[in-house]
């Protein structure tokens, strides 16, 4: 079991910047991917960053590109998401995830935090 809990959300103005962290914890060393989605009121979920186990690969969706970094500290198990240049567009509340396997050759999201709120102001 993996466990993931997420902070950092909360409420500021477009184009401020907001840092989400996701702290996990249990059996972290079976972690292959690792990443963040969001889900916005009436939408469904949809995948946002994700970074390798070791730190040396990342993808982001189109929408964030430029504007999210994902990173993560090995020695404190915690992973976060830089979010700059923030549009209204980005509120969502933001789940953090963990792949312990993969689907073909997409990692396959095993565990999953509570979410945290991020709300955009225009």
């Amino acid at each position: 079991q993996v466990q993931l809990l997420e902070s950092g959300g909360g409420l500021v103005q477009a184009g401020d910047s907001l840092r989400l962290s996701c702290a996990s914890s249990g059996r972290t060393f079976t972690t292959y991917f690792m990443g963040w989605f969001r889900q916005a009121p009436g939408k469904e979920r949809e995948f946002v960053a994700a970074i390798n186990w070791r730190g040396t690969s990342t993808n982001y969706a189109d929408s964030v590109k430029g504007r999210f970094a994902i990173s993560k500290d090995k020695l404190k198990n915690t992973l976060y998401l830089q979010m700059n240049s923030l549009e209204p567009e980005d509120t969502a509340v933001y789940y953090c995830a963990a792949a312990t396997g993969v689907v073909g050759t997409d990692p396959r999201y095993d565990y999953w935090g509570q979410g945290t709120q991020v709300n955009i102001s225009s």
